[in-house]
């Protein structure tokens, strides 16, 4: 039985040669595709910014949440290998805690079988888009 396909409901503006390639997308899962190119290198050897990296996890998260009010609300990065100019990192996303408004999303990426990356995200579910609510709320 073929599984039915989950359309991305957030981050759809998101550039993703920037911040990664959304590839699979499942109930509480998703999975994104970072191309490390030389417009993200910080020196002359490759190296790519940490803040790439984190995009892309902080994108395999929310997709993994996939709604349209989700936003971030606390994280914690482990970098665990540096990412150079043509590196292929793979991140995979799961939700570990779910009460419907908080949610926690475990983020790992690797290169090959390398790990390069371990988080943690932390998100609440608004009744609105956060630009739209106001204090009193």
């Amino acid at each position: 039985m073929e599984e039915e396909k989950i359309e991305l409901n957030t981050h759809k503006k998101i550039n993703q040669n920037l911040c990664g390639k959304l590839i699979e997308l499942k109930e509480n899962y998703a999975k994104v595709k970072l191309e490390a190119t030389e417009e993200m290198a910080v020196d002359d050897l490759g190296l790519i910014h940490g803040g790439f990296t984190f995009a892309a996890a902080d994108f395999c998260a929310m997709a993994t949440i996939n709604h349209p009010n989700v936003v971030l609300t606390n994280s914690q990065s482990k970098f665990l290998a540096p990412v150079k100019v043509g590196d292929i990192v793979i991140f995979e996303s799961e939700v570990i805690f779910d009460d419907d408004k908080k949610q926690e999303i475990k983020v790992v990426a690797k290169i090959n079988d390398i790990k390069v990356y371990e988080g943690i995200f932390d998100s609440v579910i608004l009744k609105k888009h956060v630009l739209k609510l106001k204090i009193s709320d």
